[in-house]
């Protein structure tokens, strides 16, 4: 299967539209048109609808594969890229909103250094494929087991931080008094949905282990990545929402209950992809695991 016929798919897939395609790949209409038919003729099977521009049953189940091949091949450039690459006195580090906790942003070099935040579910993919020289991702995970991340490239993951959980409360409302909470306990209750800035209710479904898509209803739709106002969203009385102890501890009006059950902490992980980094890089990486030594103790 030809990577330029599948990525030009994929364009005419997302865009519903083949003149869109062309504009967004600088290729003719007429060569997107070519390249629709090869990868067709190629599967022996028809792929997309013309009027209107939609995937038949069988282009659909070629999309669920389609991101993870083309990021997979792009890993695998920009890998074999950094053997010729001069070294560089730059860093890229692309981190999730909750891996910002301020001792990591201490450990930064004093320059030279672009910090780039992405939802949690980009920042290996934007290792792997050279748009960042570091990451660093956070999650839900049993103490002291790794993160569950996507299987984009082989990429290295050290544990930074390890911290408790804690449910963020109005000061007035009825649980805030508890000495801690279990998440059994709240699968009724309304949460904030901020799937970029907090947990994501995904997870905390996983995590309790009910029937799958039951509880923790929606009360509200954040789709920010500033945790600082999903903190007064939750204090405002807006939803509940699940941040690292250290942060929901920080947030005024709101009063944070630690998470009792299941034993769950908020882990961040380092991720690089074993080739040999920048020297800025390297620095970093230093810190940013004393931090994790410093952190684990505490």
């Amino acid at each position: 299967m030809d990577p330029h016929l599948l990525r030009t798919y994929v364009t005419v897939a997302r865009l519903a539209s083949f003149s869109e395609a062309a504009r967004e790949l600088g290729y003719t209409q007429s060569a997107v048109s070519q390249h629709i038919a090869a990868l067709e003729n190629d599967l022996g099977l028809p792929l997309l609808g013309r009027r209107p521009v939609v995937p038949t049953p069988a282009g659909e189940r070629l999309l669920e594969h389609a991101g993870s091949l083309l990021l997979r091949l792009d890993a695998a450039r920009a890998d074999l890229a950094r053997f010729a690459a001069a070294p560089r006195g730059t860093l890229t580090l692309a981190v999730s909103p909750l891996a910002l906790h301020p001792r990591t942003l201490g450990a930064l070099p004093a320059s030279g250094v672009t910090l780039r935040t992405l939802p949690r579910d980009e920042v290996p993919a934007a290792v792997a494929t050279g748009a960042a020289d570091l990451g660093l991702v956070d999650g839900l995970a049993a103490p002291s087991d790794p993160l569950r991340l996507p299987d984009v490239a082989p990429l290295t993951a050290v544990r930074v931080a390890e911290e408790p959980l804690a449910v963020v409360l109005p000061a007035g409302h009825p649980l805030a008094g508890r000495p801690g909470l279990r998440l059994a306990d709240l699968v009724d209750a309304r949460w904030l949905d901020a799937p970029e800035a907090g947990i994501p209710l995904d997870g905390l479904r996983a995590a309790h282990g009910g029937p799958a898509g039951h509880g923790f209803r929606t009360a509200l739709l954040y789709e920010g990545t500033d945790t600082r106002t999903l903190g007064a969203l939750a204090a405002a009385g807006h939803g509940l929402t699940l941040l690292p102890l250290s942060l929901a501890d920080a947030i005024a009006g709101a009063v944070a209950v630690p998470l009792s059950a299941p034993r769950l902490v908020h882990r961040t992980e380092l991720l690089h992809t074993g080739a040999e980094p920048a020297a800025s890089a390297v620095e970093l990486a230093a810190c940013l695991v004393a931090e994790s030594t410093w952190r684990l103790r505490t």
